[in-house]
């Protein structure tokens, strides 16, 4: 569960506020949620060579090592920290309506307006028992498309009214007593809400590994997944398609779960497998970062081996068919071993690259912008996690 649950802030000495600066021509789920139209306003009139289609937000470290919310402006060298909590951030969401900012830290949820002002308190969760680390933690705040819910787990998953300040405990978890100790039954918290907003993709989390519902706000049905045994579909490894039909999970790792890619139909659950490895033959077949963009084309990381790989997998970028099979064709000659996480722009022209700085950190890395004409890559900044865009 603790491999599936927020991702963990840290995993390496990260470089301060102060050495993140954009290189010369600067520059793409989160893991992202495709880009659509949602009627929102739109963002501040720039000149015709911006670099950036949005503007783009991440987990930095500030002056003293503590992991802040910093936005850089579509200009690609604008950078700005909005977040100064005496503990660090440790998920965080932005509205695409108007740039405001809510995030977790010292396991309190907080929001801010686009400028960083107006900082005040939704919920706060009070200390964490360190026995019990899986009870009573905030996270994985979600704003939906019209930034008038936010969704964050919380005891499970809760509903916040951004206009009335009400919170609603919509799906509590599962807590059994198990000899005088709680267990984890099943919990709740939510990833990413479908383009128009009326579906929640949330995470079902056990006391070993995890999986992924699809919930209904209006019905307040959970819809669970269905067929693909050993398939890793839950947490920041899924994403909507641009029209909301279907939901995309991949996996670049084997041992609990099979390596490969999968398609969900959000309607009823049912999960296809578009392709995975067999260990019988030793073909081993690893994706990740599935992206369905606007061309109707899939984009994803690839790799096809005769041998089981754990992490750091050589992936090289492809684009298919939606099936993720026909017309498979490489776009780029390099490999990215070293890819922590990554953000696709929402026409699939670049997607930007958390490279880690060395094998063994796990989380962030170096922001680039990897094109897919070829261009040389553009550094946005030196160190970033939890990449998405803004308005």
């Amino acid at each position: 569960m603790a491999a599936c649950t927020s991702p963990v802030v840290g995993g390496g000495t990260q470089p301060s506020s102060s050495d993140q600066v954009a290189t010369v021509v600067v520059m793409t789920l989160q893991a992202l949620t495709p880009e659509v139209d949602t009627g929102q306003t739109p963002g501040p009139e720039v000149s015709a060579d911006a670099l950036l289609p949005h503007t783009f937000y991440f987990l930095g470290t500030d002056s003293t090592g503590l992991t802040q919310v910093f936005r850089i402006e579509r200009d690609g060298k604008t950078q700005k920290q909005l977040t100064f909590e005496p503990a660090s951030v440790k998920d965080y969401d932005v509205s695409l309506t108007d740039g405001s900012v809510a995030y977790v830290a010292g396991n309190q949820l907080l929001l801010i307006d686009a400028d960083g002002s107006d900082r005040h308190l939704v919920v706060d969760g009070g200390t964490v028992d360190e026995n019990n680390p899986f009870l009573g933690i905030i996270n994985s705040p979600v704003f939906s498309p019209n930034g008038q819910t936010l969704a964050y787990g919380y005891k499970g998953l809760n509903l916040y009214s951004v206009s009335s300040g009400v919170s609603n405990l919509v799906i509590e978890d599962q807590i059994e007593d198990s000899g005088g100790f709680p267990f984890p039954k099943e919990l709740y918290w939510p990833e990413r809400y479908s383009p128009d907003g009326t579906k929640l993709l949330i995470t079902l989390g056990y006391y070993e590994g995890a999986s992924a519902a699809i919930y209904d706000p209006a019905s307040k049905a959970l819809v669970r997944l269905t067929g693909a045994e050993g398939a890793l579909i839950c947490c920041d490894e899924t994403v909507w398609s641009a029209d909301g039909s279907s939901i995309y999970s991949a996996s670049s790792s084997a041992g609990m779960f099979n390596s490969g890619l999968w398609k969900v139909d959000p309607s009823n659950g049912t999960v296809t497998t578009l392709f995975t490895s067999n260990y019988d033959t030793s073909s081993f077949n690893y994706a990740d970062e599935p992206y369905l963009a606007p061309d109707g084309q899939l984009y994803y990381f690839f790799l096809n081996a005769n041998n089981e790989m754990n992490s750091r997998t050589p992936l090289q970028l492809v684009r298919s068919a939606p099936d993720g099979v026909t017309g498979r064709t490489v776009l780029r000659p390099d490999t990215f071993e070293l890819m922590n996480e990554s953000l696709w722009a929402p026409d699939a022209s670049f997607i930007v690259v958390a490279f880690a700085p060395t094998q063994d950190v796990y989380q962030g890395g170096r922001a680039e912008i990897v094109y897919l004409d070829g261009r040389p890559n553009v550094v946005l900044t030196t160190f970033a996690q939890q990449m998405k865009w803004g308005p």
